[in-house]
């Protein structure tokens, strides 16, 4: 059920010359009055008409439904005598009746839009996951059962094919690097299974991160999105997928003009590798990265944060034969900047495997340029000593030598190295940058450390204001600056 809220506009409707000639702009040089021509021409720039009529033909809705599964075990609903015919009568009726045992199909309902004459169709991932059967409907009424061709969870991107006799209207891809903030868009789905939807507005911002996987690059848009838009496609004046609709900030699950599209060209190459492989085929490195936060570029001696701290480097990898190694700072790749930490996977990610880049590092206060041959990402990839324990002034925290019975306890690899954290002082420095008991410290800016001595050494030197700490917890490596001074 739509719950529906309309106000009237009626005595704001005034003809656009009426409006606009009685509309004065008050300026520091003077008055500015915007007349009829003025207004002419602005609705000339937003008139949708043309391009509504020219791109609808190809967008279609999409339902995906997922069929009840009987539920292994569950007892019938009414109870009948056992042995008696009434029993095996009962249990024959609900056997033919699963649904009702395991609950009701499920369906979801979203967009997407025909990119080949041949029928091929993009859509969003999460419209078709764990579907038993897609359907398609065009905007001239015709259906299609579609067959999924390939999938793509870490972007959202899925290609459809729909089998028809003749050719199907489509659209073309645009390139959404030339975007531009305040730019017109238009977004055309089917919101709460209303097809053929149309809602404009403007490019909001470009390169969200709205945290739902390792490459997130969003169009931030206030056109009309909602539920069921997803997948819809998003087009410039020309025309032209600049974005496919995926998701929308609201906390009451309405438009509040806050909508995220996938940029264009990350789809062109998701759905071009779909075709041809059914997979995405993505490049490796082989580090684990981590942001560069003020305290990190201070305790670098870096004049500003940018760029991606390597946390660690997978043994064997592309990066382990380029020689990078934790504390490096990436800057750059095959000639792109590397601005923030969430550039490089993207930047990585669309590298063929085998393609030989270069990348430009800070080490030690020096820019460096090394080269290595990018790999193919892998679906995979991702007795007691004795102890001594000091207690480290700076830090506020306690610490002991990592053994053996202490590496399995904290899930530790066998041949992971450095001291382990036994105490924190809830008001000590550690604390305060979200050190805890069970890290193991492994390096003081470039000193390895395998007993407390080495620490409370390396910070004794009298030359650091900031301490840059390599913490291993439990396998994940990451860089903490801890001020010192």
């Amino acid at each position: 059920m739509f719950h529906k809220t309309f106000s009237s506009v009626s005595n704001r409707r005034k003809p656009a010359a009426a409006r606009w000639s009685r509309r004065v702009a008050f300026a520091a040089s003077g008055v500015i009055v915007w007349t009829a021509a003025t207004a002419a021409s602005a609705q000339v720039a937003t008139d949708y008409a043309d391009l509504a009529e020219k791109v609808t033909p190809a967008v279609v809705n999409i339902s995906s439904t997922q069929e009840a599964k009987p539920a292994e075990g569950q007892p019938m609903p009414f109870a009948a005598p056992p042995g008696s015919p009434m029993e095996e009568f009962m249990k024959r009726f609900f056997e033919q009746m699963p649904q009702q045992r395991g609950g009701q199909p499920t369906t979801a309902l979203g967009s997407g839009f025909i990119v080949d004459p041949e029928g091929y169709i993009v859509t969003n991932n999460h419209v078709i996951d764990g579907a038993d059967k897609v359907s398609v409907k065009l905007p001239d009424g015709r259906d299609f059962d579609a067959t999924v061709v390939g999938t793509d969870p870490q972007t959202d991107v899925a290609l459809l094919k729909v089998k028809s006799d003749k050719a199907l209207p489509f659209v073309s891809f645009g390139d959404s690097e030339k975007l531009r903030v305040g730019q017109a868009v238009l977004a055309v789905g089917n919101p709460f299974g209303l097809g053929g939807t149309v809602t404009a507005g403007i490019v909001s911002a470009r390169g969200r991160d709205i945290h739902s996987g390792p490459y997130d690059d969003f169009i931030q848009t206030d056109a009309a999105i909602n539920r069921g838009n997803s997948g819809g496609p998003m087009f410039n004046m020309d025309g032209q997928v600049v974005g496919v609709n995926s998701a929308i900030y609201s906390p009451n699950g309405g438009s509040v003009g806050i909508g995220f599209a996938i940029p264009a060209n990350m789809v062109k190459q998701v759905v071009a590798d779909l075709k041809t492989h059914g997979q995405v085929e993505r490049g490796w490195l082989g580090v684990s990265i981590q942001p560069v936060t003020d305290d990190i570029a201070g305790a670098l001696g870096m004049d500003e944060p940018k760029g991606a701290l390597v946390a660690s480097v997978s043994p064997d990898s592309p990066a382990d034969k380029a020689k990078l190694k934790a504390g490096d700072v990436i800057v750059g790749y095959d000639g792109a900047a590397v601005g923030e930490v969430r550039d490089l996977p993207r930047l990585v990610a669309a590298t063929p495997a085998g393609k030989s880049v270069e990348m430009q590092i800070l080490r030690d206060g020096a820019r460096r340029t090394v080269s290595t041959e990018i790999a193919k990402l892998k679906p995979q990839q991702t007795a007691a000593a004795e102890v001594k324990t000091d207690s480290v002034s700076g830090l506020g925290v306690t610490l002991s030598s990592l053994t053996e019975a202490t590496r399995q306890r904290l899930d530790l690899a066998a041949d992971a190295t450095g001291v382990v954290i036994t105490a924190v002082d809830p008001n000590g420095k550690a604390a305060r940058q979200g050190l805890r008991p069970g890290d193991v410290i492994e390096k003081v800016g470039d000193i390895v450390v395998s007993k407390p001595g080495d620490v409370q050494q390396a910070l004794s030197d009298g030359k650091r204001k900031a301490a840059l700490l390599l913490i291993n917890r439990a396998g994940d490596k990451r860089f903490v600056a801890i001020q010192l001074a």
